[in-house]
């Protein structure tokens, strides 16, 4: 009668965490290193320690695999559209009548 309460999951870790986690590992790989212009060596050691604490060697191989797939989104996201008004800021402004 258990039994039937029990649910059965999947052995192993999430997929899908594990791709949001890739993702994420690799965002902050581009923040520090193109964006903070912070040492090659020094970012695998702040994302290995402070950030997402696995080993270094794991943070490369992961960047290995998704970095260049998702690198123009990682940059799309860090990229901001302006908000202007062409009146507002145009190189002649017209004279408003009065």
């Amino acid at each position: 009668m258990l039994n039937k309460y029990i649910c059965i999951m999947k052995k192993g870790r999430n997929k899908e965490l594990i791709q949001k986690r890739n993702e994420a590992l690799c965002r902050r790989y581009y923040y520090w290193t193109e964006l903070q212009r912070l040492r090659f060596d020094d970012t695998l050691k702040v994302l290995s320690e402070q950030e997402f604490f696995i080993s270094e060697e794991r943070i490369m191989a992961i960047i290995r695999e998704c970095y260049t797939l998702c690198r123009e989104s990682i940059v799309q996201s860090y990229l901001k559209k302006p908000r202007l008004k062409t009146d507002r800021y145009s190189l002649f402004p017209e004279k408003k009548k009065q």
